[in-house]
């Protein structure tokens, strides 16, 4: 059961090229991608138990192939698509960061980092690596595990930093827990981390915590 069964004025393509897709429902435009439904089970249905399973659009965009193969009806050509349209979201936001200054747009730091992060089932801690005109250079994962200052070594960021010639850094890490606020070991590893690169001249901008729900900046926090 497709798109087509519905009427002219309800069916998300008509209303895309009529009104953009910004005026589309996270429903209408998940199945405008998925086209079509499976036998008792319209594609508009399919498409909200899609988002159910997932949480939402940003569950959507780090579900795991196990989770998506769980919905009935979301076949391996569908999977591959949706996984093709977020795929290309991060490489979006990426050539965005690559091509200007990261700090003129905070927010795609945030999209980026939550992109890559903000679902994950593990604690990560990950670095972006920029040039002298805060452009991004590199994102590496570097740890994973609790963090504190005994499971980040700063010896192997500064190696990093050097190897892509990096001008700074922005740090980050995400909270599963879901808690945007830094801990006492988050403050103490950042400062650690701004002793060692400072030896070398790689300046630390901000260390930002990421959810599922934000990005949160310690150097707005007037933490960094």
């Amino acid at each position: 059961m497709g798109l087509k069964s519905l009427p002219a004025e309800a069916r998300p393509r008509e209303k895309l090229l009529a009104k953009g897709a910004q005026a589309l429902s996270d429903v209408e435009l998940l199945a405008l991608l998925l086209r079509t439904g499976m036998a008792g089970k319209h594609v508009m249905a399919l498409a909200q138990e899609v988002l159910e399973q997932c949480e939402g659009v940003a569950g959507l965009l780090h579900a795991p192939p196990d989770r998506l193969k769980a919905v009935k009806g979301l076949g391996p050509a569908k999977r591959a698509e949706l996984a093709a349209v977020m795929e290309l979201s991060r490489r979006a936001l990426a050539e965005q960061l690559k091509e200007r200054a990261a700090f003129d747009s905070p927010q795609a730091v945030r999209s980026y980092l939550q992109l890559h992060m903000a679902h994950l089932a593990h604690e990560v801690f990950s670095v972006l690596f920029l040039d002298s005109q805060n452009r991004l250079l590199a994102m590496e994962e570097m740890f994973r595990g609790t963090l504190s200052q005994t499971s980040v070594y700063p010896r192997e960021v500064v190696l990093r930093a050097l190897h892509h010639h990096a001008a700074s850094v922005v740090l980050a890490h995400n909270h599963p827990s879901g808690i945007a606020r830094p801990s006492s070991a988050d403050e103490a590893l950042t400062q650690s981390l701004k002793a060692a690169l400072g030896l070398v001249d790689v300046r630390v901008l901000d260390h930002f915590i990421v959810t599922r729900e934000t990005a949160a900046s310690m150097a707005e926090m007037g933490l960094v």
